[in-house]
């Protein structure tokens, strides 16, 4: 089973290259925002749970998301693979996915994260807000701060995966198509 984690900060291409990713090589996209989505409107437990602290405007337990990756683990046992989407975001939460992806026999195969100049990253964001309708994506100092909450937070995974050897850093500028090869490039000889 080949899983992957897609990295990179706010405006980086997750998205549009996520979706070539997942149609190319048959992968299962998990994204941790549409499993609680989904969760939540099928009512189950986790979802109703997750619910309860996020009418109260609480972060979602790691515990809580880790039981919905179960699950949608589970509920596709003949996946060719994963491809891992807001998630993991801390080291704890890499940690906990790796002893859930080791219960479930497999494991991540490798991180790919998408090097962006800040620049770039601004300007990205700046072009979707015009489109996108999220207030986030037209401020430059709220984008700015996304930026560095990125690089504050979500370093650590980063920095987890690289005791595993497992993290590969993709030049992410450039047309859609020649940051699709670059990641191909690296899925290919590890699928």
């Amino acid at each position: 089973m080949f899983n992957l984690i897609l990295f990179g900060p706010p405006g980086s291409g997750k998205g549009t290259q996520s979706e070539k990713l997942i149609a190319s090589y048959g992968l299962i996209h998990l994204s941790t925002g549409d499993l609680l989505r989904n969760e939540i409107a099928r009512q189950t437990p986790l979802g109703l749970e997750a619910k309860n602290f996020m009418d109260k405007g609480r972060l979602v337990p790691d515990e809580v998301v880790i039981g919905m990756i179960s699950s949608a683990l589970d509920n596709n046992p003949n996946a060719k693979g994963f491809l891992f989407d807001g998630f993991p975001r801390t080291a704890a939460q890499a940690e906990a996915l790796d002893k859930l992806l080791t219960l479930k026999q497999t494991s991540i195969t490798v991180m790919l994260a998408l090097e962006v100049g800040e620049e770039e990253l601004v300007q990205r964001l700046l072009k979707r807000g015009k489109t996108s309708g999220r207030s986030d994506d037209t401020n430059e100092a709220i984008i700015r701060e996304r930026i560095v909450e990125y690089h504050n937070k979500t370093a650590a995974v980063a920095d987890y995966y690289l005791k595993f050897n497992k993290v590969v850093m993709v030049k992410g500028e450039g047309s859609v198509d020649e940051i699709f090869a670059g990641l191909c490039k690296e899925i290919d000889p590890r699928v």
